[in-house]
């Protein structure tokens, strides 16, 4: 390799300058390794990373385990596309992943599809829904975020930005309200607000009879790490029963132990028609995939949906050994206990801090939202401020809500007692140097 090449590779600002400003990002780190809760660069700085990949390394950055599933898969074969051949790990997943359907009943058979991506999956839902009710339209909620592609974006709401400059989208898709308890007056009052307005919906804009399924976030993602009143999902379940509609729950970002579940779903005794899952489905390698019953599934005839990579056999190793980290390290009992450590010491730090609206969660879900006090004018501002003095701190963070003012803490659920600490003290400073 010549000199210049040598060089090149080592430019990373000239690298970087390569990349299309359509990745809107958040650091210009360029990282070397990452084992754990911890990411490293090329210039030898180590940051804990409290995004996990936006939700994803639920089992930690290249966890021993998952790291050897995917090396003695590669070494077996890389891909073994779905509709030529079946692959072990496979058929393996499609038995072990349906066994977790949330609030299973006893007397269903349960089944797996699988895809790339939470967009694709989403996409998969929609359609199953569709073909299974014969019906056009997907009720949404405020806030959702359900994916970029172009029938994805349509059922995506939490932020403008996502969906500027591409209409027309997909048509035949509505939206209700998402119950925000601290903008809606509480649980009960936010709980009230969105049934009320699916009733309203039903009886000025579309027909309960032309709704083929709700589509639904147990935890709000992207809309803020919003936490519904306890008695949503099972309201919406009696109200799509009464109409014949189907629930899907998107458990994209919620899913895979991160709320102290292995569903967020599992919380209440809902039981959902589908759930899409992706991120946390396989440590890091592109996966996805939405459950639901045979009965529903099967009606997908043969060709109806699917995709080359779906499936992929060395995902689907990854799969496998996540699933068995989680269980074997106890990881849903541990984003629970953990995280509510977390979410205590967060709110006792932020008590008089009046522009902290709220500290709010479920296992290591947690939001922080910024506004004024009273009317509560959203501050993205200072939530933008908190990642930045974090970060100069060596802790990643992220933001979301529709304005940008929720800081969300999503640590891998492998994470320490010990680093929650370190995080706890470098966000009490962050905290003190933005004021507020």
């Amino acid at each position: 390799m010549d000199q210049h090449a040598t060089d090149l590779l080592t430019d990373w600002s000239a690298l970087r300058a390569g990349i299309p400003p359509v990745w809107a990002r958040y650091t210009d780190l360029v990282v070397e390794r990452a084992s754990g809760s911890w990411i490293e660069t090329t210039d030898g700085q180590r940051y804990l990373d409290y995004t996990c990949g936006i939700g994803v390394t639920n089992t930690g950055h290249a966890h021993p385990r998952v790291v050897a599933a995917i090396v003695e898969q590669a070494a077996r074969g890389l891909h073994l596309q779905q509709n030529i051949v079946y692959h072990q790990p496979g058929l393996e997943l499609h038995r072990r992943l349906p066994e977790r359907f949330p609030n299973a009943k006893a007397d269903t058979a349960y089944g797996l599809f699988l895809s790339n991506s939470g967009a694709e999956a989403v996409e998969a839902a929609v359609k199953l829904a569709k073909v299974v009710t014969r019906r056009p339209v997907v009720v949404a909620f405020r806030g959702g975020f359900h994916g970029r592609t172009h029938g994805a974006m349509a059922l995506t709401s939490s932020s403008v930005k996502y969906r500027a400059h591409f209409e027309p989208l997909m048509g035949g898709v509505h939206f209700a309200p998402y119950p925000y308890p601290l903008r809606m007056g509480g649980s009960e009052a936010a709980l009230a607000t969105t049934l009320a307005a699916i009733e309203e919906l039903f009886a000025t804009v579309v027909a309960p009879d032309d709704v083929a399924a709700f589509l639904v976030e147990p935890v709000l993602g992207e809309g803020g790490y919003v936490v519904p009143p306890d008695g949503f999902l099972p309201a919406l379940r009696a109200t799509a029963d009464r109409h014949g509609i189907l629930l899907a729950v998107d458990e994209v970002q919620s899913g895979y132990a991160r709320t102290g579940r292995f569903f967020a779903t599992s919380w209440t005794d809902a039981t959902p028609d589908i759930v899409i899952m992706a991120k946390g489905i396989a440590s890091g390698l592109p996966l996805s995939g939405i459950l639901a019953p045979r009965a529903l599934l099967d009606q997908l005839g043969p060709g109806s949906h699917g995709g080359t990579y779906g499936g992929n056999a060395v995902a689907c190793a990854a799969a496998l050994a996540t699933l068995d980290v989680i269980d074997d390290e106890g990881l849903s009992e541990r984003a629970h206990r953990l995280g509510e450590r977390l979410a205590v010491a967060l709110r006792e730090m932020t008590r008089a801090r009046t522009s902290v609206a709220e500290v709010r969660g479920r296992g290591m879900m947690i939001g922080i939202e910024f506004a004024d006090p009273g009317a509560l004018t959203p501050r993205p501002d200072l939530a933008k401020g908190l990642l930045a003095e974090a970060m100069a701190r060596n802790l990643l963070l992220l933001t979301c809500g529709t304005y940008g003012q929720v800081v969300r803490i999503i640590p891998p659920l492998v994470t320490t007692e010990e680093e929650i600490d370190l995080a706890l003290g470098i966000i009490g400073e962050a905290l003190q140097a933005i004021g507020a």
